[in-house]
């Protein structure tokens, strides 16, 4: 899947399924990074309560960004870089 970009960024892009969309990211994008890009800041699970939670910290330490990643559950979104291919999903539903 990876590919040459051919926009006005020059170089290497990944690409990325976001609940079931591709997604072209950076080889260097962190996965909450590559969720704001194609969400905005819309959080990527649900509390207890049912408030929408996103990262917070940007480094691990809050674990709000927990998304899967690869059907592996509560990954740090933060602290996880983007390969191609990678399937992520988050618990909050697209509006």
């Amino acid at each position: 899947m990876a590919r040459e970009h051919t926009g006005l960024e020059r170089g290497p892009v990944l690409v990325v399924m976001i609940d079931g969309t591709p997604l072209d990211v950076r080889p260097d994008t962190t996965v909450a990074a590559a969720l704001v890009s194609r969400y905005g800041v819309r959080g990527t699970r649900r509390s207890v309560s049912g408030q929408p939670r996103a990262a917070l910290c940007g480094m691990g330490v809050c674990q709000e960004c927990r998304v899967s990643v690869d059907e592996r559950a509560h990954v740090l979104a933060c602290q996880t870089i983007c390969r191609d291919g990678m399937i992520i999903r988050t618990e909050v539903s697209t509006s």
